[in-house]
């Protein structure tokens, strides 16, 4: 396997110095995505909007294939999980093209809302959905899949990549992942189960930067921590029920003589993203703590994982553009 020059010089580097390096590749990171305006949809949120899943139907994508280009038309009253006509169809397509105002988009209340008929906005922001399946019932079954590029003024944004499935048979799972166009991909997953499964991570092109691993057991309340994996680039901490002790790994090599020690403040959902922290003590004695040294990342990584845990950009603005398209197209055309 070849490896790049920087990837090479991080495997030379000591325990120490391979946290220190990785913490700085992800306060990096972190750094570049948060001036990005896909950082920008991500964040874009309004509590008081209702998750879409409240409609229940099924919408395949050559129900919604073609142009669209916002131009709303109020006479046609929406009620209950219906949006108004908001689109007009203007071109074929064998994905789902929108033109919609950026503000309606950044800020996804306006979508919602629509703005005055007076307002002058221009279309400068296209969301293009290559694979779209939107599946409910009122069973609390489900089957959804999003593939969507965004695009503000012609300059690409980035991609949104969401899988999910339920079903009282078999459980939840889904994956949820946004691609910056740095480079950067920043994704969770989970799986239910008898043992659940979790994780967040952030990467450079195929180069992990930081992961995060839960498995627990147990329902509700009853629910137990198993194994508890922290990637840090090429160092990784790790604490199962099988062992006496938490473990770290420099390159998959065990470092005998480093500890650590995981701490859950009051708060704490066992995730380093909220709350959990983690102090490492290296050969020589000498301590460091997670929460230090990613403190200019925390607060961001916790917003990340909380837009991608929920699906926000999906729900509150791709599904609800999907179900209007629909919904107008196929139950009250012309």
């Amino acid at each position: 396997m070849a490896w790049s020059c920087s990837r090479f010089e991080t495997e030379k580097l000591n325990l120490r110095q391979s946290v220190e390096k990785s913490v700085a590749d992800v306060n990096n990171a972190i750094h570049v995505i948060s001036e990005t305006r896909g950082y920008d949809i991500l964040c874009a949120d309004d509590a008081a909007l209702k998750s879409e899943t409240d409609f229940r139907d099924s919408i395949t994508l050559d129900m919604v294939a073609g142009i669209y280009d916002f131009k709303p038309d109020l006479s046609h009253h929406h009620q209950f999980f219906i949006p108004y006509r908001m689109f007009e169809r203007t071109g074929e397509s064998d994905m789902m093209v929108v033109n919609l105002p950026k503000e309606l988009v950044f800020h996804p209340r306006s979508l919602h809302t629509l703005p005055p008929a007076d307002s002058i906005l221009k279309n400068d922001f296209t969301i293009t959905a290559s694979d779209y399946n939107f599946y409910y019932t009122w069973f609390n079954q489900f089957d959804y899949k999003l593939n969507a590029g965004f695009e503000l003024d012609s300059e690409d944004l980035g991609s949104f990549d969401v899988v999910a499935s339920g079903s009282k048979d078999s459980g939840i799972s889904y994956s949820s992942e946004y691609t910056f166009t740095e480079g950067y991909t920043i994704g969770v997953s989970f799986e239910s189960g008898d043992s659940s499964v979790s994780s967040f991570v952030l990467a450079d092109g195929d180069d992990i930067l930081l992961k995060e691993t839960h498995i627990k057991v147990g329902q509700g309340f009853h629910k137990k921590e198993r194994l508890y994996i922290l990637t840090l680039g090429n160092v990784e901490i790790r604490r199962g029920t099988a062992i006496d002790s938490i473990q770290v790994f420099l390159d998959g090599v065990l470092q005998k003589e480093a500890g650590a020690k995981i701490i859950d403040p009051a708060g704490s959902d066992g995730s380093f993203c909220r709350h959990r922290d983690i102090l490492l003590t290296f050969d020589d004695g000498t301590t460091m703590n997670l929460s230090e040294l990613l403190a200019p990342s925390r607060e961001i990584l916790r917003t990340l994982f909380d837009s991608l845990h929920s699906m926000r950009l999906a729900k509150h603005i791709v599904d609800y553009i999907a179900i209007s398209i629909y919904y107008h197209s196929h139950y009250q055309p012309g």
